[in-house]
């Protein structure tokens, strides 16, 4: 006697068509982005803070009017300096300028040292006489002090043909030149919270170069690392 025909299966069913993933954003146009915003803040910056090398008592602030007046030249160094090492930073970070222009980019990296050294000793100078004492004053010092440290270790890395070491620090460098510019946001935020100004430039003091400091050290810790070497067979 035959079995009977197993019953007929029907044919697997094709599966249904995945919907398209999300594309993720560039890279290199979330980089794009920032650059332009880092340098449309710098240039800002710069816009009104040069304002100060009129020497013009009208454009200084109330509170700080007497101070600058009694120390004319330690403010042209710190603003002048200021200004030319805001302007100058964000183009230290062109990956094409690099790489195409290398001499422009040494010639710039020089002048943004010679700005750095000018608004460091300024702002050492003027710092002690600084409002809100002492903890404003030692803000600032504080300030001042890493900039030049860091410019410093940025220029010793060149030198030592250290592009890692060299690209790291020149990014705590200007984040910190970008104090400026943060100080300049957080004062009028600061304002219109109901903060008191000396409290609210007691802790601008610290905040303004602090907060830059973290997001350059995510940034540094973003940076891709050099292949290491195959080891010698």
């Amino acid at each position: 006697m035959n079995a009977p025909d197993p019953a007929p299966q029907a044919p697997p069913s094709a599966p249904a068509p995945s919907a398209p993933a999300p594309s993720a954003p560039r890279p290199g146009r979330a980089r794009r982005a920032g650059w332009w915003t880092v340098t449309v803040l710098a240039f800002a910056t710069a816009l009104l803070t040069a304002r100060y090398l009129t020497l013009d008592p009208e454009v200084f602030l109330d509170q700080q009017r007497a101070v600058y007046l009694a120390h004319r030249v330690p403010l042209a160094l710190h603003v002048g300096g200021g200004v030319l090492a805001i302007l100058l930073g964000p183009w230290q970070f062109l990956p094409r300028l690099r790489a195409r222009r290398p001499g422009l980019h040494r010639l710039t990296g020089r002048l943004y040292l010679l700005a750095v050294l000018a608004t460091g000793t300024g702002g050492l100078l003027l710092a002690p006489s600084g409002l809100v004492g002492p903890i404003a004053p030692i803000g600032f010092t504080a300030l001042a002090v890493l900039l030049l440290l860091s410019s410093a270790l940025a220029w010793r890395a060149a030198r030592r043909r250290d592009p890692v070491r060299h690209r790291a620090w020149a990014t705590r460098s200007f984040a910190l030149i970008l104090a400026a510019a943060t100080l300049r946001i957080w004062l009028p935020v600061m304002d219109l919270a109901g903060v008191p100004f000396e409290q609210a430039y007691a802790a601008v003091g610290w905040t303004c170069w602090l907060i830059n400091l973290v997001v350059a050290e995510h940034l540094i810790g973003r940076f891709p690392r050099p292949a290491a070497a195959p080891p010698a067979g």
